[in-house]
């Protein structure tokens, strides 16, 4: 998750309280954050600043490849081999941007964001 990054209740360098000076705003709340996983495509839209809106994914089993051939197809996902992002996500199977997953072609790293974009683009890796 994101840290609040106004940092309004800190301590002193003696250990004293520094009261904030203003309250939290809006626009710096936080929300859960969304764990797109292997299975049936499901899909959530949520609104976010400006009155816009993000389509983001719960559930995907396919995803489109590029394999470098100005080509792209729609391939099935097998699993979650590694995951940089965290340790934990590799063993849960979440699928972030620069995830690498197994697929019938072998093995592709996720260059786009599904958590928040609600599509699922790799390309595919040299073996």
């Amino acid at each position: 998750m994101k840290k609040c990054v106004e940092n309004l209740a800190t301590s002193k360098i003696t250990g004293g309280r520094r009261h904030p000076l203003r309250t939290r705003r809006k626009y710096e709340i936080d929300r859960y954050p969304n764990e797109p996983i292997n299975g049936a495509q499901v899909t959530i839209t949520r609104r976010v600043r400006g009155n816009n809106r993000k389509t983001a994914l719960k559930t995907i089993d396919f995803v489109n490849l590029s394999t470098g051939d100005a080509k792209v197809k729609k391939t099935k996902i097998l699993k979650v081999l590694e995951n940089a992002t965290n340790n934990d996500y590799k063993r849960r199977g979440i699928i972030t941007k620069g995830a690498i997953l197994e697929i019938q072609e072998g093995k592709c790293r996720i260059v786009s964001k599904p958590g928040q974009n609600g599509i699922v683009n790799a390309v595919l890796l040299k073996e």
